[in-house]
């Protein structure tokens, strides 16, 4: 306590013991109701540290039977929000407490739900996270949060991030921009795909800051900005730990990915883990660290293992590598955690709100060409650029299927996400494109070419709120370069001649065949190898033995999915690497299968529409499922319309691992069609003989093709969801409904408040 820089102020902290293990930052909420409620322990404490008393600790707020979480202290340090759970019944919601104890108050209320890591903005207001839309992870079963803001009492709480995963751990940078960590995965792995995002208060203006191409670490967190210094001092942890690890000290300036970046760490042996290995390697770091705190440009507090277990105590760290324990708990099952000055910092400015809250907003590109990735695109190549929409994930199931990490369940072969074309603009001669995009849709972009064939994919998202004209200089732009436009107009290059777009209005996204829809392969591809292929390339074919594009439904998925998959006629991403690919690496342009359409398509004997969509299919990252829910979540892989006993069965009788190929990497390609059971290839083994065993096995597959006649599942038409899953869809939308009634009640300049406080009612 001898440093002046801990003399000054008191010492906020929180008590608490060290969570579960789950996943870093997603699953330390608990949610009542969830699948890990029961990981929940409680026994906490909001609580300083008092120098100037010789180190004496007191109270703010406890919990006995709770956790309080997350706090944050006023620019005049005279208030501390903070995020508490009273109990395992309850949730976590939103409370504010004067910097002496007194006054607390709670200021959100809403039931089922959690709210955490609240932060002022510089307006007064407050920006926290929240599983208000309620969804879950795509490669698991974890519920999820996203970024909220709300009145200095609670009114009018509204969504600012739309990501259809995780927004968290916000801070404030110096230019009053929130600082966040997120997840989320467009063809992506899951496990590397965290890393520090940037948006302005309004919601407007989500772009990337550091990590978000990067191998290892598996998760970016608790980021906050250096005072005086252009770097900021992250947590690097692991995809399936605690959210502690490594502290390190970033700078983007030296990069926006991976090693280069990376001024610091502690330990310093950390530094030899970023970006090699998996999302998983900090978990090898001894000792672990977490919530940094910058006191200035040389120290920092933190909470580290002490060496007791793994009890967390309040350290001190600097630059030349001093770590000097400040405080820790008697009781070693009690930690201390996000410890950080009760002192007055300055209040950055505020940035204005370009958010209208109805309507829809536009995407502007100066250039397709301009950026890294792009050898080989010629200019003049690309003719168009689609919008594609990833939904979020409301619901799951128990059973997965295991194509890249759990799908809970089956969505694709090899990728997590299920898509929706919304359209596509043209692109000018000069490469700028120009359009509107429906607001509160979570969007990636393509390039296509002049035969509609994908060129280059964004795989990640971004958000358009209502109003708001967002920019970027071009595809997989140099990010240091790029800055978000207030309106179109204003380009880098201001001598440069207007792009082409920018001379005429915002296009309207055309049509693909249709309303825009979740993309379904049975109904949208299929039809096309139903018409052309499958009479040839069925059972029982010469043609059928190199490849089956029969349409019989499988235990997962159906016979032309598997067989091209497996047999590699496609070649996509799938869950592909955190790093942004080449051009035309994969998709349309490296799949056997899109040549030989090609091919066909030019010499006139396939028409447009039937090489769209197989193209387009492809380009898409090669998805099956067009819906998240299920009408089968007991059974294996959350669709087949056999029981477990049934499966284990059938096993016995035909000798085939049936639940063993809940996993594309065993899978042994199609063994049952329940369009037709007879011809299903498991029943090879009878070799033709029609006996007790081969009739019961017959049977089997037969009573599943009833079910699924009665029932059908998600890729055909007339499909029911469990009771499981209308439950959650019935959750979700009564929350959207509430997220409505506030956007209107701000736009009419009223005031609305969740249910219970005593101001205002849901």
């Amino acid at each position: 306590m001898s440093n002046p820089l801990l003399t000054e102020h008191p010492i906020l902290f929180v008590s608490r013991p060290q969570y579960k293990p789950d996943h870093h930052n997603t699953e330390t909420m608990f949610l009542v109701g969830e699948i890990n409620t029961d990981s929940f322990e409680g026994g906490s404490a909001l609580k300083m540290i008092h120098p100037r008393r010789g180190g004496a600790v007191t109270t703010l707020v406890e919990a006995p039977n709770g956790i309080v979480r997350d706090p944050d202290i006023s620019f005049d340090a005279r208030t501390i929000l903070f995020s508490m759970r009273l109990d395992k019944s309850g949730d976590y919601h939103i409370y504010e407490i004067n910097s002496d104890g007194s006054g607390l108050r709670q200021l959100t209320f809403a039931q089922g739900i959690a709210d955490i890591d609240p932060i002022y903005l510089p307006d007064g207001d407050v920006a926290f996270s929240s599983t208000r839309e309620p969804k879950y992870c795509m490669c698991n079963r974890h519920i999820m949060a996203n970024l909220y803001r709300m009145g200095p009492d609670g009114a009018n709480i509204h969504q600012i991030g739309k990501n259809p995963l995780f927004e968290g751990h916000a801070s404030l940078l110096p230019d009053g921009r929130i600082l966040y960590d997120r997840w989320e995965y467009v063809d992506r792995n899951f496990g590397s795909a965290q890393g520090l995002w940037t948006a302005n208060p309004d919601g407007t203006s989500h772009l990337a800051y550091w990590g978000n191409n990067t191998h290892s670490p598996g998760a970016v967190l608790d980021a906050r900005i250096v005072p005086g210094a252009l770097q900021a001092i992250c947590t690097f942890s692991s995809c399936h730990d605690r959210p502690w690890g490594a502290i390190a000290l970033i700078d983007r300036r030296l990069g926006l990915d991976g090693r280069p970046g990376v001024v610091k760490t502690w330990p310093a042996s950390a530094i030899d883990l970023v970006d090699h290995g998996d999302f998983d390697q900090f978990m090898k770091v001894q000792p672990k660290y977490e919530d940094p705190y910058p006191l200035n440009e040389s120290y920092f507090l933190c909470s580290r293992m002490t060496g007791r277990g793994e009890q967390m105590g309040v350290y001190l760290l600097d630059l030349s590598g001093n770590e000097t324990l400040v405080y820790a708990e008697k009781d070693e099952q009690l930690g201390s955690f996000d410890p950080m000055p009760l002192a007055p910092r300055p209040r950055p400015p505020v940035i204005p709100s370009r958010r209208t809250f109805e309507g829809t907003g536009e995407f502007f590109v100066a250039d397709v060409y301009r950026g890294t990735h792009m050898a080989g695109v010629e200019r003049g190549m690309v003719k168009w650029l689609r919008v594609v929409e990833t939904p979020e994930k409301r619901t799951w199931t128990h059973p997965s299927w295991n194509g890249q990490g759990q799908e809970a369940p089956a969505m694709n072969w090899h990728d997590f996400n299920n898509k929706r074309i919304l359209g596509t603009a043209p692109v000018e001669e000069d490469g700028s494109a120009y359009f509107t995009v429906p607001a509160d849709a979570f969007v990636y972009f393509q390039l296509l070419d002049q035969n509609g064939m994908m060129v280059q994919s964004m795989r990640s998202g971004t958000t358009i709120q209502p109003g708001e004209c967002q920019g970027c200089i071009g595809c997989h732009e140099a990010r240091l370069e790029s800055a978000p436009l207030a309106v179109a107009a204003p380009l880098r290059a201001a001598a440069s001649p207007t792009p082409m777009a920018l001379r005429r209005g915002p296009s309207a996204l055309a049509g693909w065949y249709g309303p825009p829809r979740t993309f379904s392969y049975l109904a949208e591809v299929q039809p096309v190898f139903d018409k052309h292929c499958a009479s040839c390339h069925d059972f029982g074919k010469r043609t059928g033995e190199k490849l089956l594009l029969c349409a019989d439904k499988t235990l997962t998925f159906n016979v032309s999915y598997e067989d091209l998959w497996r047999k590699k006629y496609i070649k996509v991403v799938g869950a592909g690497p955190p790093e942004i690919v080449q051009a035309m690496s994969w998709g349309s342009h490296a799949s056997p299968l899109a040549k030989e359409v090609l091919g066909k398509y030019k010499a006139g004997k396939l028409d447009k529409e039937s090489f769209d969509r197989i193209v387009t299919w492809i380009d898409l990252n090669a998805p099956y499922y067009p819906e998240y829910s299920t009408g089968y979540p007991d059974n294996l892989a959350g669709r087949a319309p056999l029981t477990d006993s049934e499966v284990k069965r059938l096993a016995e009788l035909t000798g085939v691992p049936f639940a063993a190929q809940a996993d594309q990497a065993k899978s042994l390609g199609p063994t049952v069609t329940f369009d037709r059971p007879e011809k299903s290839p498991c029943l090879k083994r009878f070799d033709g003989h029609t006996g007790p065993q081969y009739k019961e096995a017959v049977a089997i597959i037969e009573a599943g093709n009833r079910r699924l006649k009665e029932r059908p599942r998600g890729d055909t038409p007339g499909f029911t969801p469990c009771e499981a899953d209308l439950a959650r869809e019935e959750k979700y939308a009564a929350r959207r409904k509430v997220e409505l009634r506030n956007r209107e009640a701000i736009l009419r300049g009223e005031k609305v408040y969740d249910a219970g406080q005593a101001t205002g009612s849901e």
